[in-house]
């Protein structure tokens, strides 16, 4: 149609364009007409043609800019009609996802120890000592010496803290779970895997003493041994009925510097003032009795300690044993010449 006007037009002006001889007209009057006719061309081409034609680069470039991008979230669309509590849903998801924490760095959880924590990237490496390098080593009885051995050959294996772990083989051990394998390797056969149960444990079968003092020099810890058991509680929240929260087992003095010294694993205890996350030789220090400075209705306090049952017993055979019953039955002294001596202010 457009054609075919342009054609009829051209007919009309050309012979006036000729008649008057002014060729200047003429050529103005096709240029201008020329342009006109490709423009409004191209026009309906894109707008009218049977195949959906390329978008043009300016509104490419045009869309992008309110495009979503890629690292953004799109917002719920919400109708216009919606109700006003559908409305409410959509700003409520809308602000959820908005108010969604990032994903927390890994923690190191401690199940009967310390409680949860998070590792330092660059803790300093766990600490170990020679048997030999003990004061009181040399005259323990064998059984003590060689549980000491066990629990000293587990901290030259550079072992983290591991919430939940009694196996070395996982890289890592919780506190109870160090006191469990050791325990185990020893032959005890019924230990507890909770530091909870294994003070319940002692407690029952064993000498526990209590102490009530934060001094490092009481008299309280006079008849603690290598080889002992030692409790806390405190150092974490629980809700046990009996609120045990570490466990760790005595080695005694050093030679060197004479102070006291213990095994085990823990998140963050000092061996020569540098803390160590993982098993270790730790020193021993009584808690200052102060609260925790993140959670201040926590103290930690050293509940006392105990032999580990069966431990220190004398092994007796079963040779020994009818012997010691056949001397006894037959050296029957009446009872009025046993007490030879008088009895003294203990018995």
């Amino acid at each position: 149609m457009i054609g075919r006007l342009l054609v009829i037009c051209l007919v009309f002006c050309l012979p006036l364009a000729v008649a008057r001889g002014d060729d200047q007209i003429w050529s103005n009057v096709y240029h201008s007409l020329n342009r006109f006719s490709n423009n409004v061309k191209n026009t309906f081409t894109e707008e009218a043609g049977d195949s959906p034609s390329p978008t043009p680069k300016s509104h490419r470039k045009s869309s992008s800019k309110h495009s979503p991008s890629k690292k953004t979230k799109a917002k719920p669309s919400v109708s216009p009609n919606a109700s006003p509590s559908e409305k409410s849903e959509a700003s409520d998801k809308s602000a959820a996802e908005s108010e969604k924490p990032a994903s927390s760095p890994s923690t190191s959880a401690i199940a009967g120890g310390s409680g949860p924590t998070n590792i330092p990237e660059n803790a300093a490496p766990m600490a170990s000592i020679k048997p030999e390098a003990l004061r009181e080593f040399g005259s323990l009885p064998p059984p003590v010496q060689q549980l000491i051995r066990s629990a000293l050959g587990l901290t030259e294996r550079n072992l983290s803290y591991k919430y939940g772990s009694a196996d070395p083989a996982e890289g890592g051990m919780d506190c109870s779970g160090f006191i469990y394998y050791v325990l185990s390797n020893a032959g005890y056969k019924d230990v507890p895997r909770d530091s909870s149960e294994q003070y319940v444990w002692v407690r029952k079968n064993g000498d526990f003493h209590a102490v009530l003092s934060r001094s490092g020099e009481s008299f309280e810890l006079d008849d603690l041994k290598p080889g002992d058991l030692m409790f806390w509680s405190g150092t974490y929240r629980t809700e046990r009925d009996i609120p045990i929260t570490h466990v760790m087992i005595y080695l005694g003095r050093e030679k060197s510097t004479d102070k006291p010294v213990m095994v085990g694993a823990t998140d963050g205890r000092s061996y020569e003032g540098i803390r160590r996350f993982g098993v270790s030789v730790f020193d021993f220090k009584m808690p200052s009795g102060k609260s925790n400075k993140d959670d201040p209705d926590l103290t930690a306090k050293f509940e006392g300690y105990a032999s580990i049952p069966g431990l220190r017993e004398p092994v007796v055979t079963s040779k020994d044993r009818v012997n010691l019953e056949q001397g006894t039955k037959s050296e029957k002294v009446p009872r009025e010449k046993q007490r030879t001596k008088p009895l003294s202010n203990g018995d």
